[in-house]
């Protein structure tokens, strides 16, 4: 408890920017990008040729079922809580860092 005591200032200032670069690396890692890529391109357009070789009727007899909704619902929940507890270290991580450089009163 001495040592934190003593070394209060350098622990609240390490700490808040760890975890407000933390947050902030981690906010725009998670996050999709905006866009299309060259792989996503390449992709469609390999099945696009694939199933006019393959003609429509035999597509129509192999359609694989599509994702449950139940599945979509929670790729998305956990989207969002990746994005609040993001968002909640870096405002922890903004307060230590606040809270550090306040000048502390000598009793």
């Amino acid at each position: 408890m001495e040592f934190f005591l003593k070394h209060q200032k350098v622990i609240l200032r390490s700490l808040g920017a760890f975890l407000l670069l933390a947050g902030f690396v981690i906010n725009f890692w998670v996050t999709p990008q905006k866009g299309v890529s060259q792989n996503a391109v390449a992709l469609a357009n390999v099945k696009r040729m694939e199933a006019s070789v393959q003609g429509v009727s035999i597509q129509k007899a192999q359609k694989k079922p599509a994702v449950s909704h139940i599945s979509k619902a929670l790729k998305a929940t956990r989207a969002q809580q990746m994005k609040y507890m993001t968002i909640i270290a870096m405002v922890i991580g903004a307060l230590f860092l606040g809270y550090s450089f306040l000048k502390k009163e000598e009793s």
